[in-house]
C-alpha cells in the first residue's frame, strides 16, 4: 500500500481519537451543569450517569457486527456523526425524563464510533505491521486533557453550554467528514471452524475479562482519586485535583511510549510490566498517604495502567474467524462493566469501612492482571498482523 495513503489513514485515526476524547470530556464537564439545571439528587444524578453506560453496554454486540457489517472506516464516520449530534441534543431537552432516553441514545452512539475507531486503528496498525495502537489512545488521553481544559476554561468565562457542545459537535462532525475519504478498508475474517469460532470466543472471554479488571482500576481512579486526596491524604486544596490529573498525565505519557515499547518487549512482558507498575503506584499511594507519595503513585499507577486497553484490542482484533470489530466489541462490553462496576464497588467497601481499604481493590486488579494476564493468554497476544 502507497506510504502516504497509510501516513493520512493514521493521521485521519489520530484525530478521530483526538475528538472523540474532547467530546466525551465535554459531556463531563456538563455533568455538574446538568444536575444543577434539573434539581437533581445524586441518586438521580447516578441513573442520569447509569443510562449513557448502560446504552452502551447492552449494545456493543449488535454494534460490533453493525461495524463489521459496514467496514470500520464507514462505521467510524457514521458513529462520530451520531456521537456528535448526540452530544449536542443533550442540552436541548427541557426535562428530566426526557433527557434519559437521549442519554441512552448518547452512550450508544458513543460505543459506536468507539468501536468503529478501534477496529480503524487495528485495520491500520495491521497495515503498517508494528505497533501504532497505543499512540491511538494516547490522542484520546489528550483529547479529553484538551477537552476538559479548554471547555472549562471557556465555560467559566461565561460561554452557553449548549454552544460549547454544539460547538465540539461541529468539530467532531467535521473530523469525522475529513476523514472519509482516507480510512482504510477493512481486511475480511479469516474462514475458522466451528470449533475454531468456539475456542476464539472462548479466548475473548478471557480477554475480556482481564479487560473488566483493568477498566475496575481504571474507572477507580477516576472517580476517586480526587476524594482520596481531599479525605484521606487531606491535601491542600491546591492539590486535590491533582491526584486525576497526575493519574491522566501518567495515562497519557504511557500510551505514546507504549508502542515502542510492544515493539521491543513484546505484548506479553509490555503487559507483565504494566501490572507490576500499577501495582507498585496504588501500594505506594494507599501505604504513605501523604501529598507527595500519593501523586507519585498515581502518576505510577497511570503509567501502568496506559496499555491494557491497547494490548487487550490488539489481542482481540486478531483472531481467525472474527472480525476486528465483533472482537473488540466483546472485549470492550466487558471493559465498559468494569468502568462501570469499579467505581460503585470502591464506593460501597469504603461506606463499610474506609477509602483507603477499598482502594485495595485496585491493587487485587493490577496484581491479578500482571500474574494471570501473560500465563492465560500466553503467546496467542504475539499474533502476528494479518
Amino acid at each position: 500500500m502507497i506510504r502516504s495513503r497509510l501516513a493520512a489513514a493514521r493521521v485521519a485515526t489520530m484525530l478521530l481519537f483526538l475528538a472523540s476524547g474532547a467530546s466525551y470530556a465535554t459531556w463531563g464537564i456538563h455533568i455538574p451543569t446538568i444536575k444543577a439545571r434539573f434539581g437533581l439528587s445524586d441518586a438521580a444524578l447516578s441513573v442520569a450517569m447509569f443510562a449513557v453506560a448502560g446504552g452502551a453496554i447492552v449494545t456493543l454486540k449488535p454494534l460490533g457486527a453493525w461495524v463489521a457489517r459496514h467496514g470500520s472506516g464507514r462505521a467510524s464516520v457514521l458513529g462520530a456523526l451520531a456521537f456528535a449530534l448526540s452530544l449536542a441534543a443533550i442540552m436541548l431537552i427541557p426535562g428530566f425524563i426526557a433527557l434519559l432516553p437521549v442519554l441512552v441514545l448518547f452512550g450508544i452512539c458513543n460505543a459506536a464510533y468507539d468501536v468503529a475507531m478501534n477496529a480503524q486503528a487495528a485495520t491500520v496498525e495491521t497495515a503498517y505491521g508494528k505497533p501504532i495502537m497505543s499512540g491511538f489512545h494516547g490522542m484520546f488521553s489528550l483529547g479529553g486533557m484538551l477537552g476538559a481544559a479548554l471547555g472549562g476554561t471557556l465555560v467559566a468565562g461565561g460561554l452557553d453550554p449548549l454552544w460549547h457542545c454544539i460547538g465540539m459537535a461541529v468539530i467532531t462532525a467535521a473530523i469525522a467528514l475529513g476523514s472519509a475519504r482516507v480510512l482504510l478498508p477493512d481486511q475480511p475474517a479469516a474462514p475458522a471452524s466451528v470449533a475454531q469460532r468456539g475456542q476464539a470466543q472462548r479466548w475473548l472471554l478471557l480477554v475480556g475479562g482481564l479487560a473488566f479488571l483493568g477498566l475496575v482500576g481504571e474507572g477507580a481512579m477516576y472517580d476517586w482519586s480526587t476524594i482520596y486526596m481531599q479525605e484521606t491524604v487531606q491535601a491542600t486544596p491546591y492539590w486535590v485535583g491533582w491526584g486525576y490529573a497526575v493519574f491522566s498525565a501518567g495515562m497519557a505519557l504511557g500510551r505514546f511510549g507504549g508502542d515502542a515499547l510492544r515493539a521491543r518487549l513484546g505484548a506479553q512482558r509490555l503487559l507483565t510490566w504494566s501490572g507490576w507498575v500499577g501495582l507498585a503506584g496504588i501500594l505506594l499511594a494507599l501505604a504513605w498517604p501523604a501529598t507527595l507519595p500519593a501523586l507519585l503513585g498515581f502518576t505510577l499507577m497511570g503509567l501502568g495502567a496506559a496499555n491494557l486497553v491497547p494490548i487487550f484490542f490488539v489481542a482481540a482484533s486478531r483472531l481467525d474467524g472474527v472480525s476486528p470489530a465483533e472482537g473488540i466489541a466483546s472485549v470492550a462490553r466487558l471493559a465498559y462493566v468494569g468502568m462501570l462496576l469499579g467505581p460503585v464497588l470502591i464506593g460501597g467497601i469504603a461506606h463499610l469501612s474506609s477509602l483507603r481499604l477499598a482502594l485495595g481493590v485496585v491493587a487485587v486488579c493490577v496484581a491479578s492482571i500482571a500474574l494471570v494476564g501473560p500465563r492465560t493468554l500466553g503467546s496467542r497476544l504475539e499474533t502476528p498482523p494479518r
